[in-house]
């Protein structure tokens, strides 16, 4: 009975072992769950409204400064606007971003790997074929050539950067589908005569799966960033919109003088952006058959 009981609740406890021995997952995880929950809660922690202007109140400095303001933690920016509230909404505009693009570019690229890896031959020729041009391209310039052309708007950027960000997917789709293809549960499934979509959905998808998911955190956080260059240069979310990237950029002519209008949205996003990494480099080893950590 004691036997029994053990090896029944041993996979639980093993996992809960090895995600205690994974302090890349736990601390890049817990620290993206704060953010992803101040992201949420926005319109209860904000104490201003985030667009609303005075200019009698501008450039007053952070609380930490002899002429800081409890009224406003972080003080306020060139118009006025409270600081605390911009960086609480803007952490909205950057999780909406990496969640849309990977949303996006994680669809078309997996599609392409998957049949790319599942049906070889033509097919595969033709992927990555497509999958090597996409990757002679820099995002960026390609980003900031279309963004120039069409506008520059919050969906423009999202759906330029979807449209542009597959290629990783594709990649790692196609390897981990070509590995999966060979093994025994496929050819069992296709001598059972089950369809093309039937073993593609319910074989080898699940099967791909942490890869995909992994792959998904990494890509996220690059579209951060990338909309973060964008709308320092100005070609990114547009005003009042409170991107991180632009609240920089808005700064940047008073960088020598109010210095923390530039540091605190830019500790926001390299913390966005260490915390994805890091949990996805600590998803990775958790997902991985020897929990490597």
């Amino acid at each position: 009975m004691t036997d029994a009981a053990l090896t029944e609740i041993s996979p639980a406890a093993k996992r809960l072992r090895r995600l205690r021995g994974n302090p890349s997952l736990l601390w890049g995880g817990g620290l993206l769950l704060l953010i992803i929950i101040m992201a949420i809660l926005a319109p209860l922690l904000a104490p201003h409204d985030p667009y609303a202007q005075d200019l009698t109140r501008r450039l007053i400095p952070p609380i930490w400064h002899d002429k800081g303001q409890w009224l406003y933690p972080l003080g306020t920016d060139n118009l006025g606007r409270d600081y605390f509230s911009r960086t609480i909404y803007g952490a909205r505009i950057s999780l909406l971003i990496g969640l849309s693009v990977v949303m996006i570019s994680g669809v078309i690229g997996t599609a392409i790997g998957l049949c790319a890896g599942y049906f070889g031959g033509r097919i595969d020729m033709i992927v990555t074929f497509v999958t090597t041009t996409r990757l002679a391209m820099p995002v960026i310039l390609v980003a900031l050539a279309v963004v120039a052309i069409l506008g520059s708007s919050l969906v423009v950027v999202i759906l330029t950067l979807g449209l542009l960000k597959w290629d990783r997917f594709a990649v790692v789709m196609r390897s981990a589908t070509q590995q999966t293809r060979a093994l025994d549960y496929i050819a069992a499934a296709e001598a059972a005569g089950a369809s093309t979509p039937r073993i593609i959905l319910g074989e080898l998808l699940p099967n791909v799966a942490p890869h995909l998911i992994v792959i998904a955190t990494l890509e996220a956080a690059s579209a951060i960033l990338l909309e973060a260059a964008l709308s320092f240069l100005g070609l990114g979310v547009q005003p009042p919109l409170p991107s991180w990237g632009l609240m920089i950029a808005e700064a940047k002519t008073y960088m020598f003088f109010s210095f923390w209008l530039i540091a605190i949205p830019g500790t926001m996003l390299a913390l966005l952006v260490f915390s994805i990494n890091l949990a996805g480099d600590g998803l990775r080893d958790f997902l991985s058959p020897d929990g490597r950590g």
